[in-house]
């Protein structure tokens, strides 16, 4: 390694550190184990090129830039806490690499535990894969995506970085059987429902962890005498993912707001409400709803998938405020 190569992985360490320090301090990354994997898993690799807002349109930066200010700035902006831009396909977003400290966060929330087997949905540039693989080991972790060319970037990412976890090109809306069954299971891309797939694929206690209308569901996978299924309640942070892409058809991502005040369209805990309830409440029910109730927090709200139905509720799984989810 010459002496430009050198100062080149020093940098990148630096900045790597530095994010790593920044997510602590945001209160993230109690579990030595995950801080290690974040100390110890370059992200740069992953993120050879993204994209950024430039005065016209996406501008690429590149770390085979033949400008030294700009490989610069790429590498300082692969290790900001901040979601990458990765493929675009006509004019549309459609893999990123997600915000380190929502990762840290989510990782967290699992609760993985040494000898664990992890599903990802959504293998994006193989990072996230990068660091489950870190913590339980390659042949823990199998990640999947729809697209080839994004699992073939993901397993030479992966590489580069040392890790050889299973990358499978599929559907994620059905999971990946042959690999399973599974302790947990972690989504990368919003859900428009909960693939049923994904139940029988999971050991009794397993959870699954999912972007799901700007929030966080973290179902509890359980066993009963009518079959497998899965309840939980949303996490308190908000999160906003590229849509899933497959067998199960997109949710509105943007529901309709005419008609009600500014104040209100524009609150962020009020759109996930009209998010999560808008194939059965129009704006003005919902917002009936959001102040009958006192403007309810997202850990209020809560997912049940059992019987071959799913619905999202308040409160209560059996209780007066329940919404039918379309099924997958």
């Amino acid at each position: 390694m010459g002496p430009d190569l050198d100062r080149f992985a020093a940098a990148g360490a630096e900045a790597r550190w530095a994010m790593v320090r920044a997510i602590v301090a945001g209160g993230a990354l109690k579990d030595p184990a995950w801080r290690a994997a974040f100390d110890e898993v370059p992200r740069h690799l992953f993120v050879p090129y993204y994209f950024v807002t430039g005065p016209r349109g996406p501008e690429r930066l590149w770390c085979e830039d033949p400008d030294p200010a700009r490989r610069a700035q790429w590498l300082h902006g692969a290790y900001t806490d901040g979601a990458l831009a990765t493929r675009i396909q006509d004019g549309e977003l459609v893999s990123s690499s997600s915000q380190p400290s929502l990762m840290a966060r989510m990782l967290e929330e699992l609760e993985i535990r040494d000898g664990q087997t992890v599903l990802e949905i959504g293998a994006g540039t193989g990072y996230n894969a990068a660091l489950l693989a870190h913590r339980l080991g390659d042949d823990a972790v199998t990640t999947i995506d729809l697209d080839p060319e994004i699992t073939e970037s993901a397993r030479r990412h992966l590489a580069a970085a040392g890790r050889h976890p299973a990358v499978t090109t599929g559907d994620g809306a059905r999971g990946c059987p042959e690999r399973g069954p599974y302790d947990r299971i972690i989504v990368t891309c919003a859900l428009p429902s909960v693939p049923q797939a994904w139940l029988a694929q999971c050991r009794p206690g397993a959870r699954i962890l999912a972007p799901f209308a700007t929030g966080l569901i973290m179902l509890h996978v359980q066993e009963a005498p009518h079959g497998t299924y899965a309840e939980g309640r949303f996490l308190h942070t908000p999160a906003y993912f590229v849509p899933l892409r497959g067998a199960v058809p997109p949710r509105e991502r943007h529901p309709h707001t005419g008609g009600l005040p500014r104040r209100v369209a524009e609150n962020e805990l009020f759109r996930f409400l009209l998010t999560l309830t808008q194939s059965t409440l129009d704006p003005r029910e919902a917002l009936s709803l959001w102040q009958r109730e006192k403007c309810p927090e997202r850990e209020r709200f809560g997912v049940t998938v059992r019987d071959g139905r799913q619905w999202a509720w308040l409160d209560d799984p059996e209780g007066p405020y329940a919404w039918p989810l379309p099924a997958d």
